[in-house]
């Protein structure tokens, strides 16, 4: 049932190719400014033309090099760490702009966060994370449970009474089998707070597109895996996780003993 609810997995190189295309549109238009202020930029200064012209071009490198980064990590080939620490910086200032080039072609911005999300999953999982299960904290959104629920579970879990109407039981049932650390979240400042007093090794969030892509920038250098929840009534509300899928993931993170 919950299969057919789940939306199409997001194709990674759509993010990639698309930012790829904005990092194109953002040097041309740098090139054009630099071109057009030139004469004003000699008048000042001799060389300062160059010396603008230098700064651009490093920017526009460097910012390409991040971006071809991600490309090689989720190719499986080595990477600089140079990059590393600043990508989703990088991410930041390039998806608005992303997000405009998409609408050109008819690209939803929710594609397009789903695109990130498979990226960023495919290169958590390719760099091998383990942690221990008290070292892994798994967050999950207040939706989750059921509107109609007079027991509510955020800030405590363990007020839930595994009625079996929502996935709240069965995510606290994993908890308890497994030992990762278990929390509902009414929405991000609330999560990053949760993150800083629990100080996990690293991050489980279950969201929707959004959410995710922000969160997992928001942790990082943080490790953090995003699982879409499954909203067969629309955003917020009465929202579902596939199960086995946060299981696989867990399986995948887990430390064995």
């Amino acid at each position: 049932m919950l299969s057919t609810l789940a939306a199409v997995r997001p194709k990674k190189r759509l993010f990639l190719g698309l930012l790829l295309v904005t990092e194109f549109l953002i040097a041309l238009a740098l090139y054009g400014i630099w071109k057009i202020s030139y004469p004003g930029l000699e008048n000042i200064y001799e060389y300062l033309p160059a010396i603008v012209g230098a700064f651009l071009i490093f920017i526009s490198t460097f910012s390409f090099g991040a971006v071809c980064n991600m490309i090689f990590a989720v190719k499986g080939l080595p990477t600089l760490k140079l990059f590393h620490r600043y990508t989703f910086a990088i991410i930041k200032f390039l998806f608005p702009f992303a997000v405009r080039v998409g609408k050109i072609f008819g690209i939803k911005r929710r594609q397009l966060e789903g695109s990130f999300i498979a990226v960023s999953n495919l290169i958590f999982m390719k760099s091998r994370i383990k942690v221990k299960a008290n070292k892994l904290l798994v967050i999950s959104p207040h939706c989750l449970q059921l509107a109609s629920c007079p027991h509510k579970i955020t800030r405590d879990p363990n007020n839930c009474k595994r009625c079996g109407g929502c996935n709240i039981g069965d995510l606290m049932k994993l908890s308890e089998e497994v030992g990762f650390i278990f929390f509902v979240a009414t929405g991000g400042t609330l999560a990053r707070q949760v993150v800083k007093d629990n100080r996990p090794q690293a991050v489980l969030a279950i969201a929707c597109e959004r959410d995710l892509m922000s969160g997992i920038q928001d942790v990082f250098p943080l490790p953090a895996v995003g699982v879409l929840n499954i909203r067969p009534n629309g955003p917020c509300y009465n929202t579902r996780v596939d199960m086995a899928e946060v299981r696989r993931v867990l399986e995948q993170i887990i430390e064995k003993d």
